[in-house]
């Protein structure tokens, strides 16, 4: 009987019976082994019940109201009804906050990367192996990129006053927080072969960087400068809300009016501007690959 039990226990067999050595000794029955694979159906279970109460929880805290919405429906087609048609009075003047609001990116952009192409050196761990200049160089990044451009626009608008100026530097400042991370993950994703090749030459760390990294990782640094100025014109259209500059200070002002004719206008502008500077973008992407 004792055999029995032992050879059950081996392989593994679930008994609900008590084992005949346990029942002697006084002490209590041995439960049956788990079943394979319900441990890791416990744990998914678990994780999908903490997933779905955080949904839960986040919905409460967003206060998302369907009826709202529907009660909303109706006011926002009504005023799609008399938006139409749409008003071109200060066309000229919509035009040129267009144009400052394409501008504000394009500066805001290129004074980003500028600076990002000096970070991310010290940021990219094969560059750079030294935790001391590393660490530091990605809190920066980090730092500048966790600060929407649409509050530094606002901390630059107390700062340097109204204007497109405020709006080029809030762009500026997140856009190098961004650019610089992305740079840095683009230069560590290359191959080390050809950095290696370059440090055994003897050479100096500026001539490795503009002999065996800039051709290789260009490309890529390219398109990472183009996807961002594309986020930065859309960016730059909101910071006219608070004042720095763009046409998103028109857009703001046609709203508050309820001039929805002027509205539509203006919507009409960023749509086909946003369009314009897409498929440009796209373009010259699809070149570079």
């Amino acid at each position: 009987m004792t055999d029995t039990a032992a050879q059950r226990g081996q392989d593994g067999v679930s008994d609900s019976y008590p084992n005949v050595e346990d029942v002697a000794t006084g002490q209590p029955p041995r439960s049956a082994p788990p079943v394979p694979g319900t441990l890791p159906r416990i744990r998914r279970a678990s994780l999908a019940l903490v997933l779905v109460a955080g949904f839960v929880l986040c919905v409460r805290l967003a206060e998302v109201d369907p009826g709202a919405l529907a009660e909303g429906l109706p006011k926002m087609v009504g005023w799609a009804t008399r938006a139409w048609p749409p008003s071109f009075d200060g066309f000229d003047l919509l035009l040129r906050r267009a144009a400052e609001t394409v501008a504000i990116a394009v500066v805001g952009t290129t004074i980003a990367a500028a600076a990002a192409l000096l970070a991310c050196v010290p940021a990219a761990r094969n560059l750079t192996p030294t935790r001391f200049l590393r660490i530091p160089a990605r809190w920066v990044l980090n730092a500048c990129r966790g600060i929407d451009s649409f509050v530094f626009a606002l901390l630059f608008v107390a700062a340097v006053g109204l204007g497109p100026f405020a709006g080029t530097l809030g762009i500026a400042f997140h856009t190098f927080g961004s650019m610089g991370k992305l740079f840095a993950e683009t230069i560590e994703g290359m191959p080390a072969g050809p950095l290696e090749a370059a440090e055994l030459t003897g050479a100096s760390r500026l001539k490795v960087v503009r002999w065996a990294l800039l051709p290789d990782v260009l490309p890529g640094l390219v398109s990472v400068g183009l996807y961002m100025l594309e986020f930065n014109i859309r960016a730059s259209i909101v910071l006219g809300v608070v004042g720095a500059g763009g046409i998103g200070q028109q857009l703001k002002n046609a709203i508050d009016l309820l001039n929805f004719p002027r509205l539509f206008t203006i919507i009409l502008i960023i749509v086909a501007m946003v369009a314009a500077v897409d498929q440009l973008s796209a373009r010259l992407r699809a070149r570079l690959a």
